[in-house]
């Protein structure tokens, strides 16, 4: 259990009961975690392995507002306020700032879906401009009028996800939530259609309230409970790089190669949409639904069934005295791709000179979970009172996560959520089938 002193020696003895139970130590239960904590509730987060082990610490640290679906806009708003607030408070250094996101664009046909997304920006009051090629010379820097423009966002922020989910959990343990890791919740138990508690490979713990926040474990747990939700896996490859001449401070996006300044000097590289399909059996199952995305993205995401058909993520079933997927494989830690890597790294320095002499040091793969539509679902399932699911937030969760985290504590208080929840309902996508 990580406490006040992050203290990790013998194994804590596990609470028997408590207000509300956590499940999973990724950026939303841990901001949840943190917020009931505020609020003096008893709150317990289990995480099968560690805090932040899986995609809340392999992302790339943007934390945007610029780009996003009208429908999770407000969140994400909300979100950034709640980082800016929360970052002062950790009393550590998690690489967080304002230093805005650029979309760059080489071509008109790259430049004309940015100039529609202003008329999302004016709609909610955003500091987002449209950029020329002047202005983006500008803004980089330089002056060979490469770009046809950019989509520039000042306010956006970026930090460092490997540091600043694991302060925020040692934040919520000072403030009296107990984190415990390497505890995996089994089942969830409920009495009369209400949550009574869960099970864990180390015992029960009684509660009124349960939040998922599974990432890309939660179809996995919730059909085991006989729940269905039409979430997947895609695998997505990041690199990071030996230190770099400065580019811009903050998060600099383009189709074949996207870069942010790390606090360490080096940049973290990746490519949007860029992803590994994982052919699970539940693929089948909801192949129809992700059709619009693979359609998208057919020229740069890649379909895999290989040895994980039937493995951690595919179809299981257990009992609450029985070895769970969960305790199995603590943490998913997928291969990179590293062909692709290679590809976006040479775009990379195409991109942008400062690169030339930039090595790649490290480079790691990510498992996201997405939704069909590419927003979070945020809703209790018809019959499972007291039960919350906060999971699919599709590749751009770490900085939409506080928010997410914030929604989950005001649903399970019975407090007026900040923004409406009706886009992140469960049932839209039942509609949608019914349709």
């Amino acid at each position: 259990m990580i406490g006040a002193n992050d203290q990790k020696g013998a194994e804590a003895a596990l609470p028997t009961q408590a207000d509300v139970i956590i499940i999973g130590g990724g950026v939303v239960g841990v901001s949840a975690a943190l917020f009931f904590a505020e609020r003096g509730a008893s709150v317990v987060l289990c995480e099968k392995g560690r805090i932040a082990g899986e995609q809340s610490s392999r992302n790339w640290g943007w934390i945007r507002k610029m780009g996003r679906d009208a429908r999770e806009l407000p969140l994400m708003m909300e979100s950034a306020r709640l980082w800016a607030r929360i970052a002062p408070e950790l009393g550590e250094e998690i690489g967080y700032g304002a230093r805005g996101t650029t979309y760059l664009a080489e071509t008109d046909d790259e430049l004309a879906p940015h100039a529609a997304w202003l008329e999302v920006a004016r709609q909610f009051g955003l500091d987002t401009v449209l950029l020329s090629t002047d202005g983006t010379d500008n803004l980089l820097g330089r002056g060979d009028r490469r770009f046809k423009g950019a989509l520039h966002t000042p306010s956006d922020a970026t930090a460092e996800p490997s540091l600043a989910v694991p302060a925020m959990a040692r934040r919520a343990a000072a403030l009296g939530a107990a984190i415990v890791e390497n505890c995996a919740v089994r089942v969830v138990e409920r009495a009369g259609g209400r949550v009574s508690g869960v099970v864990t490979e180390r015992g029960e713990i009684a509660c009124s309230a349960v939040i998922l926040a599974g990432g890309v474990w939660s179809r996995t747990f919730l059909e085991n409970l006989g729940l269905g939700l039409p979430q997947l896996a895609v695998k997505s490859s990041v690199l990071r790089t030996t230190p770099a001449p400065d580019i811009r401070p903050g998060g600099i996006g383009a189709p074949n190669a996207s870069v942010r300044r790390r606090l360490d000097g080096g940049y973290t590289v990746a490519r949007s949409g860029a992803a590994e399909f994982q052919l699970v059996p539940a693929a089948f199952r909801h192949f129809a639904a992700f059709l619009p995305i693979l359609r998208q993205r057919w020229r740069i995401m890649k379909i895999k069934a290989g040895r994980d058909f039937f493995g951690p993520l595919g179809t299981w079933r257990w009992k609450a005295d029985e070895t769970s997927p969960f305790e199995r494989v603590r943490v998913l830690d997928p291969e990179p791709d590293k062909a692709l890597l290679n590809r976006v790294m040479a775009a990379a320095r195409a991109l942008h000179p400062q690169l030339a002499e930039a090595k790649p040091v490290q480079s790691w793969g990510g498992m996201i979970d997405v939704m069909p539509d590419e927003i979070p679902v945020i809703d209790t399932p018809p019959g499972w009172s007291g039960l919350l699911i906060a999971t699919g937030l599709s590749g751009h969760g770490f900085g939409i996560g506080p928010g997410v985290g914030m929604l989950a504590m005001q649903s399970v208080l019975g407090e007026t959520p900040f923004v409406d929840l009706a886009p992140f309902a469960l049932s839209r996508f039942h509609r949608k089938a019914a349709a």
